[in-house]
């Protein structure tokens, strides 16, 4: 067993794409713990197919090195504010913290986030501003930045007096002076272990841990994880799972401990060291494991409330079942239910519906992960718009706020201020930063935000950032409009035509490329008119032996984006649905049946 003081458990909590994994990834390199001649692939922590191609930390990760003797347990966080009921379960589980800013950007809605909640905890925080080798660092306004975020967090004095470590985690390098290029990472280590105290522990207490993350093995099932608060496990010991409503005795049938980012077999776990237990079935993240002679109960996890509301359906369309094996509404339900035991933050609601379900998240990036990764496990189903969650409180509606930040070009700041002035947005702060970029700080319903991010983009040609973090419930603001323009609708089943395809791209945007399965009810384009228009994308040109010779036109067809998850999320209406297979993402009004299907305004 290890010695609790020679243990260090430490969090690395950022905003998004600041730089935690590859922080991570040089920490556990340069601590000797690989060969040499070692092959290792880079971003080490993100582990799933949709972090590495998003390049993005989407669930919470364990990983353990020594250095100089001490144990360092290290778990690598999310950075996107959808992924919130991650951070704080994780923090539950250490002692200290390293807060990554980057050098340009500085503070942004979600370090914010993530620090208030590891001062709730009064956990020791180390900062480490990164990336201080861009052209556009500002290392001494971001340090000050910083500190005026302490002091808006109502840190205490010993909190507002943090240890400043400057790195460039791609090169893994840190300093204590930014002019001084060290070339390796000995001061972020030296910091992390006279700094992060040992965890604290009660001398012969019984055993106590919280379950903070879930995990499965193929020969042991299911694995609870977590921080040995107190007393000592091994394997073939009773133990006790106490649930929110009941408890349970069972015996440990294997641990496990965290060697680099692998689990390693052992026989025991001693207090402070991070633990993975197997032999209990049936427990969810917050339950506590404990002695079963001399039980003693830990205050369960609380995470915020999930905002946004999605159903999931049933693809009741005319192709449903040709591409995906997962099918029926008990097959969702199941992968739903399975989503529950490993996500804090999601919530399954049964609907009026037999086969359809409303999933409740923190945001539309965390629901549209849950639909790719469904959809790359061969499920097939329907999905509506995202909708905010409101709430009623003395009388009166509520909604979800957002704390918008927007770093753009000075010359997109008045269509910006426009648009979301329209969504009912009420900017807070504005920065000239003098390089020609200006920072805009917004209060906006949530539900504004639903499909303004591409329309952003588009406003800023690309070069806007739009970061948001939830701000709390306030009363109903009203109606904001939606997309203005009106679909396109295939009157049809079969095959889309390139010749009708050129014929109606005038009148609007289009969706379908020559060759597609289009069916009737289908959106296969957007309007440039505020109208729904219902057109046969199937019409082929008309065949006769008559020819002039300058009559006859090319057909050139305007490329077509591929439909993605994102866009299709951000552009449908309340009366829309995607329909999500494995191999195809399509758009579709719910009622198929046009004679069914209420009249448009016109």
């Amino acid at each position: 067993m290890q010695d609790p003081k020679k243990i260090r458990n430490i969090a690395i909590i950022a905003h998004v794409d600041h730089g935690k994994t590859t922080l991570v990834d040089h920490l556990i390199r340069q601590a000797g713990t690989f060969r040499e001649n070692q092959a290792v692939e880079e971003r080490l922590m993100d582990s799933m197919d949709l972090e590495k191609e998003r390049g993005i930390t989407i669930a919470a990760k364990n990983a353990s090195f020594t250095y100089k003797d001490i144990k360092i347990n290290i778990v690598d966080t999310p950075g996107h504010s959808d992924f919130g009921g991650e951070v704080e379960r994780v923090l539950n589980m250490v002692d200290g913290a390293i807060l990554l800013c980057d050098a340009s950007e500085g503070p942004l809605p979600q370090t914010r986030f993530v620090l208030k909640k590891a001062l709730e905890q009064n956990i020791k925080v180390i900062v480490v501003i990164n990336k201080i080798d861009r052209s556009d660092a500002r290392i001494q306004d971001v340090h000050n930045e910083l500190f005026d975020l302490f002091i808006d967090l109502e840190a205490n004095e010993e909190q507002c007096s943090f240890h400043t470590i400057y790195a460039i985690a791609r090169e893994g390098m840190a300093t204590l002076d930014p002019a001084v290029n060290t070339g390796n990472l000995n001061v972020l280590y030296d910091a992390i272990v006279e700094l992060v105290p040992p965890p604290t522990i009660v001398e012969d207490a019984p055993l106590q841990l919280m379950v903070s993350n879930v995990g499965y093995n193929d020969y042991v099932g299911r694995l609870a994880m977590g921080r040995m608060r107190g007393g000592s496990v091994k394997v073939g010991d009773d133990i006790l799972c106490i649930q929110e409503n009941t408890q349970k005795k069972v015996k440990v049938s294997a641990l496990f401990q965290y060697f680099v980012n692998s689990q390693v077999p052992v026989q025991e776990i001693g207090a402070g060291d991070m633990a993975i237990i197997a032999g209990i079935e049936d427990f969810t993240i917050g339950d506590t494991i404990t002695s079963a002679t001399n039980p003693q109960i830990l205050p369960r996890i609380k995470v915020d409330e999930p905002t946004v509301g999605m159903i999931f359906s049933v693809n009741n369309g005319p192709y449903a079942g040709q591409e995906g094996k997962q099918v029926t509404s008990r097959k969702i339900l199941e992968r739903l239910d399975k989503e529950l035991l490993y996500n804090v933050s999601i919530r399954v609601e049964k609907t009026e519906q037999t086969d359809a379900f409303k999933v409740v998240g923190r945001g539309e990036l965390q629901l549209g992960v849950l639909i790719e990764q469904m959809r790359r496990e061969g499920f097939e189903l329907l999905v509506s718009k995202p909708q905010v969650i409101f709430k009623m409180v003395n009388g009166k509606k509520l909604e979800p706020f957002e704390h918008a930040v927007i770093d753009i070009e000075d010359p997109y700041v008045g269509a910006v201020t426009e648009k979301l002035g329209q969504r009912k947005g009420v900017m807070t702060n504005m920065v000239q930063k003098g390089t020609g970029r200006t920072r805009l700080e917004f209060r906006i319903p949530s539900r504004g935000l639903i499909g303004y991010r591409s329309e952003f983009l588009t406003d800023t040609r690309g070069t806007g950032l739009l970061n948001t973090n939830f701000d709390g419930y306030d009363d109903y603001r009203g109606d904001i409009n939606s997309r203005i323009n009106g679909a396109m609708i295939s009157d049809r089943q079969g095959e889309a035509n390139a010749y009708s395809i050129w014929n109606k791209q005038e009148r609007g945007r289009m969706f379908v490329n020559d060759g597609d399965i289009v069916y009737e009810g289908m959106i296969v384009g957007e309007n440039a008119k505020d109208n729904d228009m219902i057109v046969n994308i199937q019409e082929a040109k008309r065949m006769s032996n008559v020819r002039a010779s300058g009559s006859d036109e090319a057909i050139r067809v305007t490329p077509v984006k591929p439909m993605t998850l994102e866009f299709a999320m951000e552009w449908i209406k309340e009366t829309e649905l995607i329909e999500v297979t494995p191999k195809t993402i399509r758009l579709r009004v719910k009622e198929l049946d046009p004679h069914k299907r209420p009249k448009s305004s016109k």
